[in-house]
This record gives structure tokens, C-alpha cells and sequence, in this order.
């Protein structure tokens, strides 16, 4: 069994560049430790990654990944929690001021529970996560008279507020967000487009980021 080439390749084309560049700012981070004052929540779809849609540098940002951008709620239940274990830390121990939540267009988990597609496998561990979605679902209701990709983008929209109205399912962490120690904020990225918007905590819409990037076309609500 061979390593991927192409991570050769590209762990060669950062060692003779951005590493060389930013060996400092490493050899500080390593010293030090992390100090990032944001967490994103993203899905872990390969065309969407936060850190290189949010250009960041090393020690940034804490991202934490998983299919369709979700953050369950508030289940102390002694089993084992990525995201929430995620949070825990970078709230407890980092200390960070800002909660992302960044969803984006075409994603492939909300897609599979709006047509409530076949299990890839027995144990159907896609089907059995995006049912966190429900309460999302529940809200944009039935299709209406919206095309297949409206329903979509307006479904993937509160995939994100829903997994931002979780957050104040952990108590300790809604203490910290009622009296502003953190901020939290939805934000959702076109894919074909790269076009950023981000969501209103009062009305819940999405609102374009101002940016050199060339008109978009994802339909907005």
C-alpha cells in the first residue's frame, strides 16, 4: 500500500512555500500553543473548506467537520459526542469569542434527507445523523411551489439556524451567549458561485457578503 501521490505532491508544493513563509508563526504555535478566537462548524464536503474559503492562517481557526454542518443538541448521556467534545474545548479551553455555523449549497446531507434516499449501508449512519435535520424540516414545511433547488437552498439555510438554536441547548455555553461573551453567527457558501452570505439573527435571512466575486445566482428567500 502506497501513500496518496498527490498528498506527496501537495505536502511538497506547502513545505517549499506556505511553510517556508510561515515557519515562524509555526515554530510560535508549537511554543505556545493555540489561541483561535473563532470556531467554524462545517460540513466535511471537500469543496468547502473554511479554511480556505476565510483565507486563514495557521492557528486561525478551530473548524470542526461533519456531514451537513450540524451541531446536535445537548445530550449528556455518557456516550461519546464529536461536536459537542469540540465545542466543550474550544469554549472551556480555548476561550474562543465566535461560534460559525457554515453551511453551502449542493450539500449532499441535506439533499439525502429531503428525498429520503436508500441507506448506503446496514448500519445507515448518514440516514440516522441527518434526522437531527427534523426540526429544520419542520419548519421550511412542504415544497410548495419551489423548484427542486429552491427547496433546497431554503432547506440547507435551516439546517444552519436550526444547529445555531441548539447551541442554546448547552447550558453553560447559553449563559456565555445571553450575556455576549460569545458571539454565534450562520453563514452559507455558494459552491459554484464562491459567493458568502451571511444569516440575520433577527430575521433569519441571508444577506450577501460584499466582495469582487461575480454575481450570484442562488435563490434567496
Amino acid at each position: 500500500m502506497h501513500f496518496p501521490q498527490r498528498l506527496i505532491d501537495g505536502y511538497d508544493a506547502f513545505a517549499e512555500g506556505r511553510l517556508l513563509n510561515e515557519q515562524s508563526r509555526y515554530r510560535e504555535l508549537a511554543e505556545a500553543g493555540q489561541s483561535p478566537e473563532i470556531i467554524v462548524i462545517g460540513c466535511c464536503d471537500s469543496r468547502v473548506s473554511p479554511e480556505v474559503i476565510f483565507d486563514a492562517r495557521p492557528g486561525e481557526l478551530f473548524v470542526v467537520r461533519n456531514v451537513a454542518n450540524i451541531i446536535p443538541p445537548y445530550s449528556p448521556d455518557g456516550q461519546a459526542h464529536g461536536v459537542s467534545a469540540a465545542l466543550e474545548f474550544g469554549v472551556a479551553a480555548l476561550k474562543v469569542k465566535h461560534i460559525v455555523v457554515l453551511g453551502h449549497a449542493q450539500c449532499g446531507g441535506v439533499k439525502a434527507f429531503a428525498e429520503d434516499a436508500e441507506p448506503l449501508s446496514p448500519g445507515d449512519f448518514i440516514g440516522k445523523w441527518m434526522q437531527l435535520m427534523a426540526p429544520a424540516a419542520e419548519k421550511v414545511g412542504p415544497r410548495g411551489n419551489l423548484s427542486p433547488v429552491e427547496f433546497l437552498t431554503k432547506l440547507e439555510q435551516a439546517n444552519i439556524a436550526n444547529s445555531l438554536a441548539n447551541l442554546m441547548t448547552f447550558p453553560r455555553l447559553a449563559k456565555l451567549i445571553e450575556r455576549g461573551a460569545i458571539q454565534t453567527h450562520g453563514a452559507y457558501f455558494g459552491v459554484a458561485s464562491g459567493a458568502l452570505y451571511v444569516m440575520d439573527p433577527g430575521t433569519g435571512s441571508f444577506s450577501r457578503v460584499a466582495s469582487k466575486t461575480p454575481p450570484d445566482t442562488t435563490p434567496r428567500f
